[in-house]
């Protein structure tokens, strides 16, 4: 292993735990703020789903200017940007200026598109599923956010949640552009990242790691984000309460995610993923009959969210396999926007179901069928991926690169 690869990889988790600790702020405050402006359950889904929006469009562009500046330079300047949003939720409260500022804290949702390539580069394909699902475990911000939100705005005012998380970014931005350093053979991409990202569009497995991605990580942020509401009206717990079990949740997925990046270094991605699939689709059909909490439904979400959490560190291990080398941060920004995509649809799906329907059975049991159909997907069309040790020979348009991710 390359002399600095360690120390850039804690500081990449770093800067991703952070910078998702604010992007998922919303979160927790949702059920509060949904009480206190008298807001309808679509409403309140899509107040917490603004910032996943943006922050998972908004890694294509980040993704792609990675690649042209290295990671030295940009996580600062998505640090520092995610600031701004930060301190304006201390100053407003109105539901249009919630929307916008939500719509700006997305910015922090694109430093997955930052790390990724940053962590690519300094670690060789053999071992670079585990140091992928390591750096994936800083989605550990949303349990921090969800563990920390309301308790400090109860203990210590309402704005201090928010300060804190300004500070946080403030002295990472510092750190990072400081200590953190790109793998000296990071091949920089010639052309725009207009046409770098039409390139990658033109591949295939772009788009079959897109799919893959959209339901592994997005269900894991539908979740995230919308698992406080869900309890609340579904069982009838308090904010503080709901707010402790999803970030349950969320820890569990965040230590099955290197977890499924070692099993893909050992196995495969693809098989993995099979399981992971399969498995949260009946997890998914046990919970639309909304057991007991105790302990059937717990068991039911923590099932998923390891199985969820460990086929999100898979499909980036493949990833690293199939990306061409000079445009991994291209991949991950577009494979990265679909998984955000994916956590913004659930929760407006389950708040409009919930609102006709006065029951989640529906959007479950449509999560049951995405989740099979992501497996029988993966079994048939991409087992020729599970022959071939380091993937399949995939080539940018210019033919320059195989896919096999090699630095």
């Amino acid at each position: 292993m390359r002399p600095g690869a360690t120390r850039n990889l804690i500081l990449a988790t770093l800067g991703f735990t952070v910078n998702f600790w604010a992007w998922a702020l919303l979160g927790p405050l949702g059920p509060g703020v949904k009480e206190r402006l008298g807001l309808s359950f679509a409403a309140q889904s899509l107040l917490v789903a603004v910032p996943v929006l943006v922050g998972s469009v908004g890694r294509i562009p980040i993704g792609a200017l990675t690649d042209r500046y290295g990671a030295r330079v940009m996580f600062p300047a998505v640090s520092l940007a995610s600031i701004v949003p930060v301190l304006t939720l201390a100053f407003v409260s109105s539901y249009p200026a919630l929307i916008v500022t939500g719509f700006l804290l997305g910015i922090g949702g694109t430093a997955f598109a930052v790390g990724v390539p940053l962590v690519s580069g300094w670690y060789p394909p053999a071992r670079r599923g585990f140091a992928i699902g390591v750096f994936g475990a800083g989605m550990g911000g949303t349990a921090i956010a969800n563990f920390t939100t309301v308790k400090l705005a109860d203990a210590y005012g309402d704005n201090t949640p928010f300060f804190l998380v300004a500070t946080m970014l403030a002295g990472y931005a510092v750190v990072a552009f400081l200590f953190i350093r790109d793998a000296p053979d990071r091949q920089r991409p010639a052309g725009s990242a207009w046409s770098r990202t039409v390139d990658v569009g033109r591949l295939p497995v772009t788009w079959q790691l897109c799919f893959l991605y959209a339901v592994g990580f997005g269900g894991f942020v539908a979740f995230s984000v919308y698992l406080p509401a869900y309890l609340r009206t579904a069982y009838d717990l308090s904010a503080n309460d709901a707010a402790l079990r999803t970030a349950g949740f969320v820890l569990l997925a965040v230590v099955a995610r290197p977890t499924g990046g070692w099993l893909s270094d050992r196995f495969h991605p693809v098989p993995v993923l099979v399981w992971c699939f399969t498995g949260t689709a009946g997890f998914a059909v046990v919970q639309a009959f909304q057991p007991v909490l105790v302990p059937v439904a717990t068991v039911a979400f923590l099932g998923m969210a390891a199985l969820l959490g460990a086929a999100s560190g898979a499909v980036f291990a493949l990833v690293g396999k199939v990306a061409p080398a000079d445009k991994v941060g291209t991949v991950t920004g577009v494979v990265g926007a679909a998984g955000g995509l994916g956590g913004f649809v659930p929760p407006l799906i389950m708040g409009w179901v919930y609102g006709v329907e006065d029951s989640y059975a529906i959007g479950l049991m449509l999560l049951s069928d995405v989740a099979l159909a992501a497996a029988v997907y993966t079994a048939v069309k991409m087992s020729g991926l599970a022959r071939r040790p380091h993937g399949e020979p995939v080539r940018s348009s210019a033919g320059r690169e195989p896919a096999t991710g090699r630095r």
